[in-house]
């Protein structure tokens, strides 16, 4: 298998843009791309085994398309997106969240076929990493747009593995909202694995992810859904992850590692209310690299997602993810090359941060195996989904 990682990029999907005053900015796409460019990450070999590639791969087809989203949905986007004002609601198009746009058919197609190209590149051993950042739009159901989502480009991904003979996939979701799209379309699918960590659906959308969401019953605990109190900081994320997600993943063992790291976990996030760091989210990062070399053989798939702090927050937690894959991770003391706090500056009128640290490295957090509090909301949460989905794979609450 090759050790190159890839970058799957294509500047044309800079044009998923919802307009000027909807949060999922587009800019947050290219200032990433600039700063994996200031970092000299796409400009040489790396250190350890990887080297990255930057790659652009062809929109997804339809038939590609169908492998998740039924026809006439498909057939819907494509109708609002050569005539916007003609959206036809009852598909969540032409909605507050999804306003529909011109084009919009060909860019949301092009993101998914980055994420595409990145599954196959994986599996056929083209690459051993490939992050494709404009992804992880994990809302999109199979006949409907939602939570800024139009095509479910980690589905289509899952859904080309299965289709190329992956047997056992394995989907982590550490955006702050559920990843309820991806877990609706293999609810029934026991090659699946979904793991979502995500704010408690009492208080964010989707209102979806109780624990008890566990998979259909030819797939009794194939879904994992980890509901985290509002306030949850580093501590507890980080807690939350490694008490659930590792044993769950050693007992699947997955032949290949689908991620998701959307950025709204952050402190600074205007859309949500955890109170997770920029060094909790590459810390995750690093978890889930090495979750995919000790049981999967390396193969991961690494995709973006949520996040709307898009100077402040999402360009320095996806380079760190790209950095990771590379195998040229980042420290987190590292000082952000001057050329893009000026590109910044010059695109949005915001000052940029400085450094690649939120100040709070080396993340700490307690082993679950050392004792929990019964007590505790954080504790609660991770018994809640230990009780729920552990006895149904054979493992100990």
């Amino acid at each position: 298998m090759s050790g190159r990682a890839q970058l799957m990029w294509d500047e044309a999907v800079t044009g998923y843009d919802f307009g000027p005053d909807h949060p999922m900015d587009p800019v947050r796409l290219a200032l990433t791309r600039d700063l994996v460019s200031a970092f000299g990450l796409d400009k040489g070999p790396g250190s350890g085994a990887e080297e990255l590639e930057v790659v652009s791969a062809k929109p997804a087809g339809e038939s590609t398309l169908r492998l998740v989203h039924r026809e006439d949905y498909v057939e819907a986007v494509k109708a609002a997106s050569g005539d916007p004002g003609a959206a036809d609601g009852s598909y969540g198009l032409g909605t507050m969240d999804d306003p529909a746009f011109a084009g919009m058919h060909e860019v949301s197609a092009l993101i998914a076929g980055q994420s595409v190209g990145a599954a196959e590149a994986v599996w056929r051993g083209d690459a051993l990493h490939a992050v494709n950042f404009s992804g992880g739009l994990h809302h999109a159901m199979p006949g409907g747009a939602s939570g800024f989502c139009i095509y479910n480009d980690a589905s289509l991904a899952i859904a080309r593995l299965l289709e190329l003979g992956a047997e056992r996939v394995a989907y982590i979701d550490v955006d702050v909202h559920h990843g309820d799209g991806v877990q609706a379309a293999f609810w029934e699918d026991p090659r699946v694995l979904t793991i979502s960590l995500h704010e408690h659906p009492r208080t964010l959308f989707p209102q979806t992810g109780w624990p008890e969401e566990t998979g259909a019953e030819s797939a009794q605990g194939s879904a994992v859904n980890v509901a985290l109190p509002a306030g949850t900081g580093d501590a507890g994320w980080l807690r939350a992850f490694h008490a659930v997600v590792p044993e769950v993943i050693d007992d699947f063992r997955p032949q290949v590692l689908v991620t998701q790291h959307g950025a709204d976990t952050h402190f600074e996030d205007p859309l949500a209310h955890l109170a997770v760091s920029l060094d909790a989210q590459r810390a995750v990062q690093v978890a889930c690299h090495d979750l995919a070399h000790e049981y999967a053989d390396g193969r991961w798939v690494a995709l973006g997602g949520g996040g709307y702090a898009v100077v402040e927050v999402v360009p320095r937690s996806w380079t760190h993810l790209v950095a990771i894959a590379a195998g040229r991770p980042i420290e987190p003391e590292a000082m952000i090359p001057e050329e893009w706090r000026q590109t910044v500056f010059a695109r949005t009128r915001q000052l940029a941060p400085a450094r690649m640290t939120d100040g709070r490295w080396p993340v700490a957090w307690a082993d679950w195996e050392a004792g929990y509090d019964p007590a505790d909301r954080l504790d609660q949460a991770v018994l809640a989904t230990r009780r729920a989905v552990f006895p149904l794979r054979g493992l100990l609450p």
